[in-house]
């Protein structure tokens, strides 16, 4: 059994409610600070308090998106999100200006500290009292996408399946099979798409709100400094979506070219980009969720005996729920519990190949969440996205030569590599999309809903639309924004997927190079959280913080090879 870490300031037993709450915040606030080792215990206090909060927050949000139809779990959630978030932000601003008004801070260790104190005066900066009414709107709100997404359901063949489940469908060899499944699932999403619209209507303009109340002309200004990104600007984003189109792109095309010869067809339609070009059936990893967590448990065991325990440790303690059903959220994630110092894996599993490079992404994240459990305060846990999808994406590529333990057949096991580094070099194209995109709402805060799907169109052409022919489902093409979760409920973050993306080939090239190393470095990277910068990380890593057209060129053509290898 895993246990919580023991408490010293607040009780073990603290019911989490505004009431029991409020009287720690205010001791405090009001507790006088007389040492710089008054200062530190000051912040270890506020750290344990915050710990208790996310982790209770955690299993508000987990139980809720596991039965998105419990009226009592919706409830639960949108209590913590409508009378505890909005009542604890006065209190944490207050806090932030106490740390920084106290004339011991500059005797705190510069370098331990200097991150954390970054983000603190960043959110200084940033903070509104106007705000809190309008970010707890927006909280609520964005949950409605799940509700919505998750009741999703079709019919085939007289049986319903989920979405996720019916897309293994469209990995079968039978052409029309797919073409109706393929139909059914697009008509199912496009019954939404109006109320998709005015949700998302909503949405931008409470955050163009929010922009605007903190002095910037736009959300997406105002997301560059609330996300912290002290290491790239927006024109180095557009450098970037370049640099995917011009180097990875020509790659994909020719790609999709060799897939319509195999397939022997005049032209690729949405439902063709499944199936396996072998005329082979689906790959099946294992055989139902079960089944996938023990493999997961071998596969991670096999790189590193420390991997496979994080993964058995959860599996003893119910932190997985990994199969797809009706009512169920749509999605993966990796939820880390503050305290317990462990994270909860939920995934959508349909059987299917992808499910397997979830539950090793994932897992990569929860490995990152055993290894910064210890670290002294909560905040340097708080990791930026580039440097925890590089944790996740890493181990996408390094648990590869242990995938043995999912295939007996080596074809099967040749299949699956081929198909995981085409996923790599397809991720980027459609990271760079949906970013840009995002950059294109929220400075044109004005928009109509036909000018964003003609934006949408429009940014999406160039990087190949999929390389199949859309013309007979124009619908289909300009409202596929709608299936991107991250665009409703966590807006801006998605570039990171592609900067770490890159960082995680750099990583398997290392491991590749030097396997015992090559991990070494990963790890020591992971264990730093968030207490060094993004570039000394990825320098601990043994890799570069770099999205320049010569890096993406260098990592695209290694992929490439290691494709050729494979054969």
């Amino acid at each position: 059994m895993i246990h919580k870490k023991t408490r010293k300031y607040i009780p073990a037993t603290l019911d989490i409610n505004w009431e029991t709450l409020e009287p720690f915040y205010k001791e405090l606030l009001d507790r006088p600070i007389n040492s710089v080792q008054e200062l530190e215990k000051w912040l270890h206090d506020r750290s344990e308090l915050e710990a208790a909060l996310e982790e209770d927050s955690a299993w508000r949000y987990i139980r809720m998106t596991c039965d998105t139809t419990s009226e009592e779990l919706l409830q639960s959630f949108q209590y913590f999100a409508t009378e505890i978030s909005p009542k604890i932000a006065p209190y944490d601003n207050g806090l932030n200006k106490k740390l920084v008004a106290s004339p011991y801070i500059d005797q705190l260790d510069s370098e331990k500290y200097f991150v954390f104190l970054r983000a603190i005066k960043k959110s200084l900066e940033l903070f509104r009292e106007e705000n809190i009414p309008v970010q707890t709107e927006i909280q609520v709100e964005q949950q409605k996408y799940q509700s919505i997404t998750g009741a999703m359901s079709v019919h085939i063949d007289d049986k319903e399946y989920t979405l996720e489940q019916a897309s293994v469908f469209l990995k079968g060899t039978d052409r029309a099979k797919r073409q109706e499944v393929w139909e059914k699932i697009t008509n199912r999403r496009l019954q939404e798409k109006d109320t998709l619209d005015t949700l998302f209507d909503h949405l931008r303009k409470l955050r163009h709100k929010v922009a605007l109340n903190t002095g910037f002309e736009n959300f997406r200004d105002y997301m560059f400094q609330a996300l912290g990104r002290f290491d790239y600007t927006p024109q180095d984003c557009y450098a970037f979506h370049e640099a995917i189109e011009k180097e990875i792109v020509p790659i994909l095309r020719e790609q999709a070219e060799k897939r319509q010869k195999a397939l022997s067809l005049p032209a690729l339609k949405p439902w063709d980009m499944d199936v396996d070009v072998s005329g082979k059936p689906g790959l099946k990893p294992f055989q139902n969720g079960n089944d996938l967590i023990e493999k997961s448990i071998q596969c991670f065991s096999n790189i590193n005996r420390y991997l496979g325990e994080r993964l058995e440790i959860m599996k003893d303690n119910n932190l997985f729920d990994v199969e797809s059903r009706k009512g169920k959220a749509p999605g993966g994630y990796n939820y880390p519990l503050s305290e317990t110092g462990a994270p909860f894996i939920f995934m959508n599993s349909a059987n299917t190949f992808r499910d397997l490079t979830t539950m090793v992404h994932e897992g990569g994240h929860a490995v990152h969440t055993f290894l910064t459990a210890d670290l002294e305060l909560n905040d340097f846990k708080h990791c930026p996205s580039e440097v925890a999808e590089l944790a996740s994406m890493s181990m996408e590529l390094i648990s590869m030569d242990n995938w043995n333990v999912f295939f007996d057949n080596e074809e099967d096991l040749k299949r699956a590599k081929r198909d995981q580094l085409f996923d790599v070099l397809k991720t980027l194209p459609w990271v760079a999309v949906v970013d840009q995109f995002q950059h294109w709402i929220y400075t044109n805060p004005n928009h109509t809903d036909a000018d964003r799907r003609a934006a949408w169109m429009e940014i999406y052409e160039p990087f190949g639309a999929g390389f199949v022919d859309w013309s007979e489902h124009p619908d289909a093409e300009a409202n596929l924004w709608q299936k991107q979760l991250h665009i409703f409920e966590v807006p801006f973050y998605y570039i990171e997927y592609g900067m770490a993306q890159l960082g995680a080939i750099a990583v398997w090239k290392n491991y590749k190079e030097n396997p015992e190393k090559g991990l070494q470095q990963y790890l020591d990277a992971l264990k730093l959280g968030y207490t060094k910068t993004i570039k000394e990380i990825y320098e601990t890593a043994g890799i570069k913080f770099d999205f320049s057209a010569g890096y993406v060129k260098e990592l695209a053509e290694f992929v490439k090879g290691e494709m050729d290898k494979i054969g």
